[in-house]
């Protein structure tokens, strides 16, 4: 087992380990830490806790120090140059006339690098922009684009359900989603209707997946021939969250509510029509 702290970069972020190094911080604090790129500050989302070996990738990157009232004040000059490298560098896009979005600007902690967040359909030269750009900052400077669903992880909002996006709150990664899915589900399958504000298929569409998946397994579909207390007869409709089938026992009969449970499925799935027999001539 390893002690470690568990920070974010970003409330958006996905969270990192790191050795406390000796200093205890609480829920919410800002810490300077060492990172592949660099000092960087974070903030604490995790107090110290055990964790299993296998859990964490070894070197661990140290814990520098908690941070000071002058790192704090770094952090906020930090945020105010990023918003007028922000409007500096859409100018600069349009000066250009490149065909791309600028979604999000992010100073290093030590002012060593501006990153410049950007979406576009297709690849972007933007050589003449780092240029234009690196002689107005003075530093390192360095674009990088993204897809949509990063840009709404990014900059957030309100989905549908009248919740904050799931990408902004709670997601660290973004999962593959089809509208199969939604077919399974028993969704409308117009892309308007089960697509996110980032013009993707909704990322919940996966959350209920995996008990779909089970449910429709188990669930005889349209079609099936099933034998129940009432008599043999076909499903004409089924809910597999509830189990519950809808069985026509005779041609022109009303179908009856019966449990998945409380029937014997006699054929899964629709019944196939013999072949008609050609007659000799």
């Amino acid at each position: 087992m390893t002690q470690v702290l568990s920070v974010k970069f970003k409330a958006d972020g996905r969270s990192y380990y790191f050795d406390p190094n000796g200093f205890t911080a609480k829920l919410g604090e800002l810490v300077v830490v060492e990172t592949s790129r660099g000092i960087e500050c974070a903030t604490v989302c995790e107090e110290i806790k055990s964790v299993s070996d296998d859990d964490i990738v070894k070197p661990l990157k140290k814990v520098i120090r908690i941070a000071t009232s002058a790192d704090k004040k770094k952090v906020e000059e930090n945020k105010e140059k990023a918003k007028k490298a922000f409007e500096l560098c859409e100018k600069k896009i349009v000066e250009h006339q490149l065909d791309m979005k600028l979604v999000e600007v992010e100073y290093a902690f030590d002012s060593s690098k501006i990153l410049f967040f950007f979406t576009s359909d297709g690849r972007v030269d933007f050589r003449e922009l780092v240029k234009d750009l690196a002689s107005n900052f003075h530093t390192r400077i360095e674009l990088r684009q993204i897809g949509v669903r990063d840009e709404a992880k990014m900059l957030g909002g309100l989905g549908i359900c009248g919740q904050p996006f799931c990408c902004a709150r709670f997601l660290d990664d973004f999962q593959p989603v089809s509208i199969k899915m939604a077919k399974e589900q028993g969704l409308s399958l117009n892309p308007t209707k089960i697509s996110g504000s980032c013009g993707r298929l909704m990322c919940c569409l996966k959350y209920e997946q995996d008990s779909y998946e089970y449910l429709n397994s188990i669930t005889p579909p349209v079609g099936s021939l099933v034998k129940c207390s009432q008599g043999t007869g076909t499903v004409v409709d089924e809910n597999p969250l509830t189990g519950m089938l809808y069985v026509k026992i005779e041609e022109n009969s009303v179908p009856v509510k019966v449990l998945r449970d409380e029937v014997e499925v006699l054929h899964r799935g629709k019944q196939k029509k013999p072949p008609e027999k050609k007659e000799n001539q």
